[in-house]
C-alpha cells in the first residue's frame, strides 16, 4: 500500500511558506491507518521497548494502538500545563515556533527501554524534547517511529545515537 496517497499538502499552514502534511485522510481510511499501525508496530517490536512513549498528540493517535499491539504500556508526552501530576519539562524550537513538554514524574522507570513514537519528525525539536525528557528519568531511547519523516528538514547528525524508522520520507 502507498500510504503517501493518503497524505494531504496544506501550503502555507500553519503559517506561510511551510508545507503542512495533513494526515487526516489516512486516519479516514481504516484500510491504510491499520496498514500503517502494523508497519509501525514492526518497525518498533525489533528494538525490544519496555514502553512506548507518543508525543502530543498526533503521537498518541499512533502510539496508543502500538502500545496495544506489542502489548506495552503507553505514556503520553504532552505539551506544557497539560498534565494533572508533578511533571518534568524540556523546551523545544520548531520551524514555526517555540514550545514545551512534559512527563509524570513516576511515568518511566530508570532502565526502562522507550521506543518514542510521533506522526512526523521535521526539525527534530519535538522528538529531542522527549529524548531529553526520557534522558532526566535514567530510561534509554532505543528508537523512534513516525509515520513521516521530513528528511529534507531534519539534521541529520542530531539524532545520529537514536534508530529513528519511518513508513514516508519527503
Amino acid at each position: 500500500m502507498n500510504l503517501s496517497e493518503y497524505i494531504r499538502d496544506i501550503p502555507d499552514f500553519p503559517r506561510e511558506g511551510i508545507l503542512f502534511r495533513d494526515i487526516t485522510p489516512l486516519l479516514s481510511s481504516p484500510a491504510a491507518f491499520n496498514f500503517a499501525i502494523s508497519k509501525m508496530s514492526d518497525l518498533g517490536k525489533d528494538l525490544k521497548p519496555d514502553v512506548i512513549v507518543g508525543i502530543e498528540s498526533r503521537g498518541f493517535i499512533f502510539g496508543i494502538p502500538i502500545a496495544m499491539n506489542l502489548g506495552l504500556p503507553f505514556v503520553p508526552v504532552r505539551k506544557k500545563g497539560k498534565l494533572p501530576f508533578q511533571s518534568l519539562s524540556a523546551s523545544y524550537n520548531l520551524e514555526y515556533g517555540e514550545d514545551s513538554l512534559e512527563i509524570h514524574e513516576d511515568a518511566l522507570s530508570p532502565g526502562d527501554s522507550v521506543l518514542i513514537v510521533d506522526d512526523l519528525i521535521a526539525t527534530g525539536g519535538t522528538l529531542g524534547a522527549c529524548s531529553e525528557l526520557v534522558g532526566k528519568m535514567n530510561a534509554k531511547v532505543v528508537g523512534a517511529t513516525v509515520l513521516i519523516d521530513l528528511v529534507g528538514i531534519r539534521d541529520k547528525d542530531r539524532f545520529s545515537d537514536i534508530n529513528i524508522s519511518s513508513l514516508i520520507r519527503y
